[in-house]
């Protein structure tokens, strides 16, 4: 009688278990948008050259290059290296928040380390310039999280 009323147990645990496991919801993330709250998706970055997109971004207050934003200037280093007359300018920008002398700081600071990652991949730094636009030229007015994280970013410009 025991071991029928443990098997019995058992079982209505176990089907307990699945049905919970069959319901449970998983937090919907779209696809390329936001990783953290660093943006990741494609529809505001524009490309510097084929297949070479011309922006990084960045997580907030910050100006570490993610993984993704290395492997894009990667790219870039190469296109660079191939076109060795072309000299850039690299854009450094924040979102709304915070203010305009520190958004500048932050934009500066974002777009030397994108200049110092070229720089390690041998891209001369008399080719390169950095102006900080902080959050004078957002890409995306809105006012949320999505669109602060796509106006955190440096782009790279063609000056010639």
């Amino acid at each position: 009688m025991t071991l029928s009323k443990f098997l019995k147990n058992t079982f209505l645990v176990l089907m307990a278990s699945l049905v919970l496991t069959a319901c449970a919801t998983t937090k919907k993330v779209t696809p390329g948008q936001m990783q953290g709250d660093v943006y990741t998706g494609t529809d505001t970055v524009e490309y510097l050259a084929s297949g070479v997109p011309d922006r990084v971004f960045f997580a907030t207050n910050e100006s570490v290059l993610t993984t993704r934003s290395r492997d894009t200037l990667r790219k870039q280093a190469t296109w660079l290296r191939k076109n060795s007359d072309i000299n850039i300018v690299i854009e450094g920008h924040a979102d709304e928040r915070g203010t305009r002398e520190y958004n500048l700081a932050l934009g500066e600071r974002r777009a030397n380390a994108a200049k110092d990652y070229l720089m390690t991949y041998g891209i001369s730094a008399s080719r390169i310039s950095v102006i900080s636009y902080g959050k004078e030229r957002p890409v995306d007015s809105g006012s949320n999280p999505l669109a602060w994280s796509k106006n955190r970013r440096s782009v790279t410009v063609k000056a010639n």
